[in-house]
């Protein structure tokens, strides 16, 4: 099992939290909880502060998880956790995560703050900018999880064939990820053929694949909280020369994403060179999404690929690179690559054949 340094996130934290003025940091979001503490529980709230240490609040369900998961954290075991935490510093400034605290806690957690003279100050994305840089065992556990879809995605080209549903795959595809060590799907899988094909995130029906059927997969294993995704498109026998056409283009918008990416690059210069393979060949309005994607303990994450991201990209970042051009009535082709970004340029952490596989 990979080991997490996860004091030395909140001391980054920590580090931060000095440099804007803040006394204490009230961490909500579930995924920082996992990324500061590694605690997995489903009620939790973290309290990092500059000089009073840190604080776990939870509830009596999660005392023995909180013990195994955290060590010697201190834990409060509360169903109040805003006074909890506010019991634990001194009258200060304290942050919060205000992209992911409702409206009614917000506003408990200004009324508590209150009756102590503190104040209560609206953070919003600091942790995550944290996150973007991924560290050696992050990266370790992206690329268990990558090897594992890479696996399930080559499993296919034996698999396929006309007959099967679209449903019927995307069961064999994720019992498949958890025989070969998954902890669990990264999301639910996309099976898309024939003409379902132009919908980007089709959910897997009861078509039946046909001959001459293009057969996109969407698919990714999680593994200790961490996603992977990837996609490739297969062709049951001989396609529409329309189909064969468009494969081609994604295939080099693809490579030429890929070949885009570098430290330091703007996330919108991945964008422009895949979307600029799509608009020389003519399909510009069927490129219907972004280039790409942060992916980490969130499956779409920062740095954004696309062509209005400020975002650039930093080294050790993880985003996908995944153009598509989708035909309706017709069919749609997508090549997806989970990518780390590294002083070398793009290292394609899923693996499968990019040439278009006709089965």
């Amino acid at each position: 099992m990979t080991t997490h340094d996860h004091a030395a996130r909140r001391d980054r934290l920590r580090a931060e939290i000095a440099d804007i003025g803040l006394d204490a940091m009230y961490v909500t979001r579930p995924e920082h909880l996992r990324y500061l503490a590694g605690f997995t529980g489903s009620n939790g709230q973290l309290l990092v502060t500059r000089e009073a240490g840190d604080l776990l609040i939870t509830d009596q369900r999660y005392e023995d998880r909180a013990r195994i998961e955290t060590g010697d954290m201190p834990t409060d075991l509360t169903r109040d956790p805003s006074r909890a935490a506010l019991e634990f510093v001194a009258p200060g400034r304290l942050g919060f995560e205000s992209d992911h605290v409702s409206h009614r806690d917000g506003l408990d957690l200004i009324a508590t703050a209150g009756e102590r003279s503190m104040e209560v100050v609206a953070v919003s994305g600091l942790i995550e900018q944290l996150r973007l840089v991924k560290d050696a065992s992050e990266v370790a556990v992206i690329e268990r999880a990558c090897a594992i879809t890479g696996d399930v995605m080559r499993g296919l080209v034996g698999h396929l064939r006309p007959g099967l549903t679209e449903r019927q795959i995307a069961i064999h595809i994720e019992r498949d990820m958890i025989d070969r060590g998954a902890d669990a799907i990264a999301f639910p899988s996309i099976v898309a053929s024939g003409p379902n094909g132009a919908v980007p995130h089709h959910a897997p029906g009861d078509r039946r694949l046909e001959a001459g059927d293009l057969v996109t997969c969407d698919i990714g294993a999680m593994v200790g909280g961490y996603h992977a995704d990837m996609t490739r498109t297969f062709a049951l026998g001989r396609p529409d020369d329309r189909l064969v056409n468009a494969y081609d283009v994604v295939r080099l918008a693809h490579q030429a994403g890929v070949d885009a990416v570098a430290v330091d690059v703007d996330a919108s210069a991945v964008d422009h060179a895949a979307r600029s393979v799509v608009d020389a060949a003519g399909y510009g309005s069927r490129f219907v999404h972004g280039t790409g994607h942060g992916v980490g303990l969130q499956i779409h994450e920062a740095p954004w690929v696309n062509a209005q991201s400020a975002d650039i990209l930093p080294a050790r970042s993880v985003i996908t690179v995944e153009p598509g051009i989708y035909l309706p009535g017709l069919g749609g082709i997508r090549i997806e690559d989970t990518v780390l970004v590294s002083a070398d340029g793009a290292r394609c952490l899923t693996d499968a054949p990019h040439d278009l596989l006709v089965l």
